[in-house]
């Protein structure tokens, strides 16, 4: 009997187990999924808790249902990878032997790497987050209660998961207060470490002028270095004072990754960006926001990059070679407030460009464009998530970026 061993059942991990199960005999087969929630979070709707859009119930759901039949769902925390041995020991020490081990434990949010930020007695009161279930739901009751004055929304570093949810928290935030009747009480600073809105110039060129025609200030290439009281301070001594802060904490993998010695420095697993084979050991893979390809930390890329992976793997552990890619594919909707949002749809090569999405003129989606059907297609992603790619049902988009439907602007004379 052979071992496939997958260390987390979140986006990535539940979809591969439930994808491969189909595709490997299970007389020659053992499938195992170590997770330690009982508790499954869909989190894309941590950004709509905040604002009451979502209620709690509708982004968790117990973790053992999700998972197929078929599948042993163990448990437990890892402790350590032990490669050379082919096996994983857990918390507890009970150890597991794998032939194939799928690293897919994700990032979690560090406010314990920046000075002043967890520790300085400020964490839920003025400082929040919203990339957990909790802090978002904390966060809520702050904005509910906030009367006025400079709301900064702030990056303290990439990779992020998600990294255009910052993004749509200001554009909702503004939206919000405006719907309160206190936007012109409400100073709005979005404090970001890249050179401008976004990553790539197009995308970058658009977000940024809508932040411009909502009066929100960017402050950009701020590196924070420490948080001091109610003030924001960079390591070129720039200084963003506060009265409610919106942090997105250094996002990290796992530590039993740091443990194994299977990571870079923030603990994420250096893979082939095309195969997510780990470029150290050739049993383990790392899929989801766990490993370092460079392209958005994001459901989508879990979703397609796995679409790649399940063939490759099939064909991998039958000796054959892995002929599909990994693109990079990525596509993210990026509310914009007063129901509606943009699309972006882009890879390792192609930046986010204007056009239709999937088909060609029709759509139905607009890419960088604000519209309500993107509203609500961000809106119906939820039902889709549930009940279509968790299982591992086919979805009619394909894996690697199209150029069908898009174009590139003309550049202004």
């Amino acid at each position: 009997m052979r071992r496939l061993l997958v260390l987390g059942a979140g986006t990535a991990g539940t979809m591969v187990v439930n994808k491969l199960r189909h595709r490997l005999a299970r007389a020659e087969w053992r499938i195992t999924v170590v997770e330690p929630s009982d508790t499954h979070f869909y989190q894309p709707g941590y950004l709509f808790l905040p604002f009451g859009m979502y209620t709690p119930d509708q982004v968790v759901r117990p973790t053992r249902p999700l998972i197929t039949d078929g599948v042993e769902l163990i448990s437990g925390e890892v402790d350590r990878v032990v490669p050379d041995e082919n096996r994983v020991v857990l918390s507890d020490g009970r150890s597991l032997p794998y032939d194939y081990l799928v690293i897919a434990s994700g990032v979690t949010p560090r406010p314990d790497q920046t000075p002043g930020m967890l520790d300085g007695g400020q964490w839920r009161e003025r400082i929040f987050d919203f990339y957990t279930f909790d802090g978002a739901l904390a966060l809520a009751k702050a904005l509910d209660a906030f009367e006025g004055g400079r709301l900064v929304v702030h990056i303290t570093d990439m990779p992020i998961k998600c990294p255009v949810a910052p993004l749509e928290f200001i554009f909702l935030a503004d939206a919000y207060f405006r719907q309160r009747g206190m936007r012109d009480r409400v100073e709005l600073v979005y404090a970001t470490p890249l050179p401008g809105a976004f990553t790539k110039p197009i995308a970058s060129a658009r977000l940024g002028s809508m932040l411009d025609d909502r009066k929100i200030t960017v402050e950009a290439d701020f590196l924070v270095e420490r948080i001091d009281d109610t003030s924001l301070v960079s390591y070129d001594e720039r200084e963003i004072g506060f009265d409610l802060l919106v942090t997105v904490p250094l996002n990290m993998g796992a530590d039993f990754v740091a443990r194994s010695g299977l990571g870079n420095e923030l603990n994420l697993v250096p893979v082939d960006r095309h195969t997510m084979l780990a470029k150290a050991h050739d049993t383990i893979f790392a899929l989801g926001d766990a490993n370092d390809i460079p392209t958005s930390k994001a459901g989508s890329v879990a979703h397609f990059s796995v679409e790649v992976f399940a063939d490759n793997f099939v064909a991998y552990a039958a000796g054959k070679p892995m002929t599909g890619s990994f693109d990079g594919h990525a596509n993210c909707f990026i509310e914009s407030g007063d129901g509606k949002a943009l699309l972006i749809d882009f890879n390792y090569d192609t930046e986010p460009l204007p056009g239709s999405y999937p088909v060609p003129a029709l759509g139905p989606f607009r890419l960088l464009e604000d519209a309500a059907v993107n509203h609500w297609g961000k809106l119906a992603f939820r039902w889709m998530y549930w009940n279509v790619l968790l299982p591992g049902r086919p979805i009619p988009l394909p894996a690697h970026l199209s150029m069908a439907g898009k174009h590139i602007p003309q550049p202004e004379e």
